[in-house]
């Protein structure tokens, strides 16, 4: 096949994933070829695994139809779920690119196979989300595992899986999946533990052998109604390495809406004061998020987390004077 053929195509396919139903005649014009070679580049397509449907007659044309596999080359099917919910959820509310993610979305789903439309949606709808004022770095959950309890949050099956705790020791689980929700890079399944009779998260890295049983039972109302904020609730309180927790001059409403991703966090003292419980078990994430409060505090820490916060306001100062003094000279850290 030579290279204005394979450019061709490409660009037939591409007019293909743009509207549903294509006449000959206007495919033709958009490639500056003949209808004959139009159908000779489709014929071509399908043998590549493209499901390409046509209609003879007047109202005849082309339509890139769902498959009963993925095209080859392209997506594999953990790759098509992932790139369909992150499309899904870009769609719904990051600002800017949502009209570009509903275009590719759209070309994504005209040729995603029915069987992986269903792991989509279940994904997708029962994923919940909490905003954090940083990204948080950490373990990624295997995909194959999250589309497995997803199905079974939609499903609301009983599941059965082996989990890791903090400490490293392992046990099997049986459960009731309810929500997977999302804080930063880490996924979270909320779920109903039926020996423990309590709900419990579970991080989905430390999930292995998932295993549907095929019983099904009533879904359960979560605790306060909203899933993300029951799990933020859950992670706040979760024992931490590092203490620090910060009074603010500033209403706790007025911290919130500056700072959404904080709203777990945050408990009013008054009108006009609040406390930020900002512990955490890297000493680097308490700096951050200290250092981007608009306003005054008093602090009340773990030594090591005043220690680290001592030597980063040095660092800060020494740069801050480096900067300043224009004399080319760097000055001697005071950081040990």
């Amino acid at each position: 096949m030579t290279s204005d053929t394979t450019s061709r195509m490409l660009r037939l396919l591409s007019l293909l994933q743009t509207r549903r139903d294509w006449s000959g005649a206007d495919l033709a014009d958009r490639l500056a070829v003949t209808v004959r070679t139009v159908r000779r580049d489709i014929d071509r397509l399908r043998e590549l695994g493209y499901p390409v449907d046509s209609a003879r007659g007047h109202a005849g044309g082309y339509r890139l139809a769902s498959g009963t596999d993925l095209p080859p080359l392209l997506l594999d099917d953990d790759e098509a779920v992932a790139i369909a919910v992150a499309l899904r959820t870009a769609a719904g509310g990051l600002t800017g690119i949502e009209e570009t993610a509903l275009r590719a979305l759209a070309k994504l789903e005209q040729v995603l196979p029915r069987r992986l439309r269903g792991r989509v949606a279940a994904v997708q709808g029962s994923l919940a989300g909490i905003v954090w004022d940083e990204d948080r770095r950490g373990p990624r959950a295997d995909p194959a595992v999250l589309a497995t309890l997803a199905v079974a949050c939609r499903d609301h099956e009983l599941l059965a899986f082996d989990y890791a705790t903090r400490h490293g020791t392992t046990s099997r689980r049986r459960v009731e999946p309810q929500h997977l929700v999302a804080s930063g890079p880490l996924w979270y399944l909320l779920a109903h533990d039926t020996d423990r009779a309590d709900w419990r998260l579970f991080r989905l890295d430390r999930v292995t052998d998932p295993l549907p049983t095929g019983r099904r039972v009533p879904p359960r109302e979560v605790p306060g109604g909203d899933p993300a904020a029951f799990v933020a609730g859950r992670l706040t309180a979760a024992p931490v390495r590092h203490r620090a927790v910060a009074t603010v001059r500033a209403p706790a409403a007025e911290l919130r809406a500056a700072h959404p991703g904080l709203a777990g966090r945050l408990r009013p003292v008054d009108d006009a004061t609040c406390r930020l419980d900002a512990s955490d078990d890297a000493l680097p994430r308490i700096a951050r998020l200290l250092a981007g409060l608009d306003a005054e505090y008093t602090l009340d820490a773990d030594p090591e987390v005043l220690d680290h916060l001592r030597h980063a306001a040095r660092r800060l100062a020494d740069a801050a004077r480096y900067t300043d003094g224009g004399s080319g000279a760097r000055p001697e850290s005071t950081s040990p």
